[in-house]
């Protein structure tokens, strides 16, 4: 802009000025324009691109006594901090602490993921009968009449 200013100044060229704030605002947009994309993508809890949910997802179906995983959700809480949360069928029995603790520390080093909520059931249907009895809740008053 300076150097814009100056040769206005000296040669008289008035046109340089707004041709040269039009082209650093050009610069600008194109720059901020990723930034945007990713501000977008957090703002709506999108996957970070940097994980794979088909990749994580089997990470965690592979882990020993684990049968089928459900409900897996994965987002960025903020551009350094993820998060998942999943429902694991562990037919044998839930998992204890340190089963907790080194699928949460191989989800870090795998995937960078940094908070980590896991649920686990002997059995598929349980968190799926618990939707359906809360939103029969949501759906019902106490007296059974339909609000």
């Amino acid at each position: 802009m300076v150097v814009a200013g100056a040769l206005t100044l000296w040669m008289g060229w008035v046109w340089l000025d707004p041709v040269a704030s039009l082209l650093i605002a050009a610069v600008i947009l194109v720059g901020t324009g990723r930034l945007f994309k990713q501000s977008l993508h957090l703002l709506f809890d999108g996957v970070p691109d940097s994980i794979d949910p088909q990749a994580v997802h089997d990470c965690l179906a592979h882990q020993p006594g684990v049968s089928q995983v459900n409900d897996l959700h994965i987002w960025a809480m903020s551009t350094q901090r993820i998060a998942l949360t999943a429902h694991l069928v562990m037919p044998e029995g839930p998992a204890d602490d340190a089963f907790l603790e080194e699928v949460t520390k191989q989800l870090h080093r795998q995937f960078a993921i940094t908070q980590v909520t896991l649920q686990s059931a002997k059995s598929a249907s349980f968190p799926m009968a618990m939707a359906d009895r809360n939103q029969q809740r949501q759906v019902t008053g106490p007296e059974g009449e339909v609000r």
